[in-house]
């Protein structure tokens, strides 16, 4: 074995003896505070999160489930347009938490993970079933794609998602609801 080997295998167990060093700081500080905001101990965190990668992968799919879960309680507890109207703010405070965890969801995805995987299907017939829904009762449109309103609304909240636009939002909002709502046919009950 030469020299030049035997330093570069040093050099690589450097490394990795400094990335885990990293790691493990990273984790004191996160770790803990996360564990004690839900009132569990560390080794729960750990047992069910072994890695920041898997802990941010499930948070983030844990509000895309909440999102799309609240769609059948909002069609059954009021007209669809305003069960809509009150889904696009929830899809606001989903695309501001996404936001705020952009850093953490490209570590997720440079390490070989996916969390988007079913992402855009979940929102799809999210949108879909909520404009079902209005085409049935009459108060949407029923010639609107629900691809075209995912893509309205999030532009809606990457156009103006800061806390500070969120009057602004609500207006797009509103403005995109006019839209869905012209043409509907009050009259007709599925």
């Amino acid at each position: 074995m030469t020299s030049v080997a035997r330093r570069l295998r040093a050099d690589a167990r450097r490394n990795r003896e400094q990335l885990l060093a990293a790691a493990v700081t990273a984790f004191s500080a996160d770790g803990p505070e996360i564990a004690r905001r839900a009132g569990v101990g560390i080794g729960t965190l750990y047992r069910h999160f072994p890695s920041r990668e898997a802990l941010v992968d499930a948070a983030y799919r844990s509000e895309l489930a909440r999102l799309c879960d609240s769609v059948p309680g909002l069609i059954a507890s009021r007209p669809a347009d305003q069960g809509l109207r009150a889904w696009l703010e929830l899809f606001g405070e989903y695309m501001t938490t996404k936001r705020g965890m952009a850093d953490a969801l490209r570590m997720v995805i440079a390490s070989g993970g996916d969390p988007f995987a079913e992402t855009r299907g979940r929102l799809i017939a999210a949108f879909a079933a909520l404009l079902e829904a209005g085409a049935a009762d009459g108060t949407l449109r029923g010639d609107v794609s629900d691809a075209d309103v995912l893509a309205s609304a999030s532009g809606i909240w990457l156009a103006a998602g800061e806390p500070a636009q969120r009057a602004q939002a609500m207006r797009l909002v509103d403005l995109l609801m006019d839209g869905l709502r012209y043409g509907a046919n009050p009259g007709h009950r599925g």
